[in-house]
Formats: C-alpha cells, sequence, structure tokens
C-alpha cells in the first residue's frame, strides 16, 4: 500500500475549492426567484451528471492507484448521492410539466 502524497498546498487548495464552490452555491440559490427554482431543476440535473462523470474518473484514479479501498467506497458514495439527485430532479421535473399540461388541456 503506497503512502497518500497530501501536500499542505494540495490541502489548502481543495479546502479553498470547497468553500468557493458552497459560497458560490448559497449566493446563486438564494437570488433565484421561486417561480424559477422548478425549470431550474434541468440545470441541476445536468451538474450532477458531470458529478456522476466526476465520480467515475475518481473510481478509475483510485484503482489505477492501486489504493480501491478508500477511494472506491467514496466514488461509489458520489455516485449513488449524484444519482439519486438526478433522479429525483427528473421526477419533479416530469411531474411539474404534468402539471402544466393538465392546466392547459383543462383551459381549451
Amino acid at each position: 500500500m503506497s503512502a497518500l502524497l497530501v501536500t499542505p498546498e494540495l490541502l489548502i487548495g481543495n479546502i479553498t475549492m470547497f468553500v468557493l464552490a458552497i459560497f458560490l452555491g448559497f449566493e446563486l440559490i438564494t437570488k433565484v426567484p421561486p417561480t424559477l427554482h422548478t425549470p431550474l431543476m434541468s440545470g441541476a440535473n445536468a451538474i450532477s451528471g458531470i458529478s456522476i462523470i466526476g465520480a467515475l474518473i475518481g473510481a478509475n484514479v483510485a484503482f489505477n492507484a492501486q489504493e480501491p479501498v478508500i477511494s472506491s467506497i467514496l466514488a461509489f458514495i458520489a455516485l449513488v448521492l449524484a444519482m439519486i439527485n438526478v433522479v429525483g430532479g427528473f421526477a419533479v421535473t416530469n411531474r411539474m410539466l404534468n402539471m402544466i399540461a393538465g392546466k392547459k388541456r383543462g383551459g381549451n
């Protein structure tokens, strides 16, 4: 088993990126009016799709680095959470589109 090479610069860079992502996400979500939350589900699904690709790449990197146990578990958890988000987002979007379509049919 090889030692993990985590330099202080790498750790500080990763923590900084994580904090900036949290701040940006919070600022973006709080600026969106409630009437636009449902149309933005498609964008959230696309971002979760990118997370799925990242989890798969992370699992591959962990496997090639011969550190499959911890990294594979973390990649699997990331994959499951991103998939739950994608499936839930599509379900909510589909339900909202059906509600809109029902109103249009009833009014004609």
